[in-house]
């Protein structure tokens, strides 16, 4: 696996440690010890893990701010949160997922990996619903791929959304009857098509600000 991520990260252009490359793949190990009791992922094979869960995650990398305070909403299994909180070492993250299971893992991971040796307190698990979640200062990124619909994740983090701060979310392909919703409500859009080694299907990062941030 860390041949493969080391690989997959080169073609990419993303910089990374051979530290940073070793805690991407015990991660990966260590999902693919806690699946079998706590059914994390449906991806088992090894090589489509790498593919499909770090180089998937880490395809945002190169959108978001070296430094600041990120938002993962549904992380689930720690995605795509945790892999980009390892490759940008210098910003905050708060991964939240309503999931017990799902969010002990996440907090399993980040104490074994030791992500916040350096940094105490760099990512913090949250299990709440998203709706229900108040953040205590604002973030410069709300990430998520975990919603099908682009207006339903836009409705569940409205609250969240302060000037200065930008959604972003990971999608097939946004549909466009979504993206004109969002312009008539006074939103600019900036879409772009991250290179995915292993990927071929069309793959889209969608990124929203306010017009008044």
């Amino acid at each position: 696996m860390r041949e493969q991520i080391a690989e997959g990260l080169q073609a990419m252009g993303l910089a990374a440690s051979e530290s940073q490359v070793d805690a991407l793949a015990r991660y990966l190990e260590l999902m693919a010890k806690w699946n079998r009791v706590y059914n994390l992922t449906a991806i088992t094979d090894p090589a489509r893990m790498v593919i499909r869960h770090i180089l998937d995650s880490l395809s945002v990398a190169p959108w978001l701010p070296p430094q600041g305070r990120m938002l993962d909403v549904g992380t689930g299994a720690g995605l795509p949160g945790l892999p980009l909180a390892i490759l940008l070492p210098e910003t905050e993250w708060q991964l939240l997922d309503s999931n017990g299971k799902k969010t002990r893992f996440v907090q399993q991971a980040i104490a074994e990996l030791g992500v916040n040796r350096e940094t105490a307190g760099r990512v913090k698990v949250v299990r709440t619903r998203v709706q229900d979640y108040h953040a205590e200062a604002p973030f410069s990124v709300v990430l998520s791929r975990a919603y099908a619909s682009l207006l339903d994740f836009v409705r569940s983090v409205d609250h969240l959304w302060l000037p200065g701060t930008r959604l972003m979310t990971l999608k097939t392909e946004p549909q466009e009857q979504e993206l004109r919703a969002l312009r008539e409500q006074g939103i600019d859009i900036e879409i772009t098509r991250p290179r995915v080694p292993g990927i071929e299907a069309p793959r889209s990062l969608v990124i929203l600000e306010r017009q008044d941030s």
